[in-house]
């Protein structure tokens, strides 16, 4: 196992979510999961399901359903 899958990530999910939906605007959650695996690899489509119902109950996010198992997801801002 190399050195660097064993090390803690220096910043959570949460905040790499937030940070590509402020830089990029709204996107489909299977674009955002391409994005976040970028960073995060061992992150699955649960993982990033219970990250965003997190989010969007904290009022951060809003998803909207686009299609059968799509979702758009934007940032709400304050």
């Amino acid at each position: 196992m190399p050195v660097s899958a064993r090390m803690w990530k220096t910043r959570p999910a949460y905040f790499a979510l937030l940070e590509i939906l402020g830089k990029k605007g709204a996107m489909a959650d299977s674009d955002l999961m391409g994005e976040l695996n970028d960073e995060f690899p061992d992150l699955g489509t649960k993982d990033l399901n219970q990250l965003l119902l997190r989010l969007e109950v904290a009022g951060k996010i809003r998803m909207t359903s686009m299609a059968r198992n799509k979702k758009r997801i934007e940032l709400v801002t304050r």
